[in-house]
């Protein structure tokens, strides 16, 4: 099969009703060169960028309530920064580019996926058409 190791995918296909940060971002542990009080952090096996981990909340109103968080790890040589909270809102909207997702088989032998990205960013923000004048012809 040609298809091997993480599968690329875009945000729209992971979080279509799109997500919310609601924890910080943190450094992924590696359990295996992390030692009794020495930590040490993470790196991705194909690029060995530094692993970072942030908790979304999936916009998805059909979700249980214990599938609306899902971790995100991302990809980066420093800390990400979520973008600035927006005014009147209790999470702060996100999206992700370079975006691919892992299949897994998790402790419960369930199917689950591991989601890494490139990037966090503020999401897009669309602009509505001006509105005519009175004097529009």
């Amino acid at each position: 099969m040609a298809l091997q190791g993480p599968i690329p995918v875009t945000f729209a296909m992971v979080f279509p009703h799109g997500c919310y940060v609601v924890g910080q971002v943190e450094p992924v542990k590696d359990f295996d060169a992390s030692t009794n009080g020495r930590f040490v952090q993470s790196r991705d096996k194909q690029t060995s960028e530094l692993v970072w981990q942030v908790a979304v909340l999936d916009g998805d109103p059909a979700l249980k309530p214990a599938q609306k968080t899902v971790a995100v790890k991302i990809l980066a040589p420093v800390q990400p920064v979520p973008p600035s909270p927006m005014p009147g809102l209790p999470f702060t909207p996100v999206e992700f580019d370079g975006i691919s997702v892992t299949p897994y088989v998790n402790g419960n032998g369930r199917l689950a996926y591991s989601i890494k990205v490139r990037e966090m960013r503020a999401p897009h923000q669309t602009t509505a058409p001006a509105k005519a004048g009175k004097d529009a012809a």
